[in-house]
């Protein structure tokens, strides 16, 4: 089996939160949830965090990650894409010779990724002839029965499902935002971390928050402590 690597992204500039990427969370910087997750799976031959920050490169060496380059400017700013970064992180690793046949983009504020659910999606990939393996989540009602406010009405998005019953509907999913595991050299013929031939790995709804405001922040505390003594209650 070819060369892993683990991309953990973790710029500086946050804006909604400053230093999202390693506040503190629940005793240790929030980056460090992922880097542990990732160096406990055993699944990466190199645990890398890309930064353009030096406080987030130095407390990603003292959890185990290495920096072995910085960001560039041009994936640093806040038009860059989760793509551009792992584009340009393998073609720095290719000039020093270095290649990996899979790679996996993981979000630095992950609190809910385990080492477990990173070997699940590992195995996925290796045993299907999937290009990548992305987390998801169901929505908790049904998106076709969803509304949008024009000129200060509320409207139907899908004004054919006003009567259809809920358990009726196809479910839907979105991205969970937490880690995407990818065939390389498919990524890099496509560009894209999921294509036609992406298999899911559903999460459920109490492991999986969005962090972009203080209030996502609070949210995520309760859903985290929660899941903390729900794993106590049941050792």
């Amino acid at each position: 089996m070819g060369k892993t690597l683990a991309i953990i992204t973790a710029r500086g500039g946050s804006k909604r939160i400053p230093g999202k990427n390693i506040k503190n969370f629940l005793g240790q910087p929030i980056i460090n949830y992922s880097i542990s997750a990732a160096l406990n799976s055993g699944c990466f031959d190199e645990v890398m965090v890309s930064t353009d920050d030096t406080r987030i490169a130095v407390i990603a060496k003292k959890a185990g990650a290495t920096i072995p380059f910085m960001r560039s400017e041009n994936t640093s700013g806040d038009f860059a894409t989760t793509a551009d970064v792992i584009l340009e992180v393998l073609d720095e690793y290719r000039k020093i010779g270095l290649t990996y046949e899979y790679c996996c983009c993981i979000y630095p504020t992950a609190i809910f990724l385990t080492a477990e659910k990173l070997i699940t999606a590992f195995d996925k990939l290796l045993i299907t002839n999937a290009e990548s393996v992305i987390p998801v989540v169901r929505y908790s009602f049904p998106i076709q029965r969803s509304f949008k406010i024009e000129n200060g009405f509320v409207r139907m998005n899908w004004p054919e499902h006003m009567n259809t019953r809920s358990q009726d509907l196809p479910p839907a999913y979105h991205d969970c935002g937490q880690f995407y595991f990818l065939r390389t050299d498919a990524f890099l013929k496509t560009k894209r971390l999921f294509t036609d031939f992406t298999i899911p790995y559903e999460m459920p709804e109490s492991e999986v928050q969005d962090i972009d405001n203080e209030e996502d922040w609070n949210i995520a505390k309760i859903k985290y402590t929660f899941l903390l003594e729900k794993f106590k209650s049941n050792v």
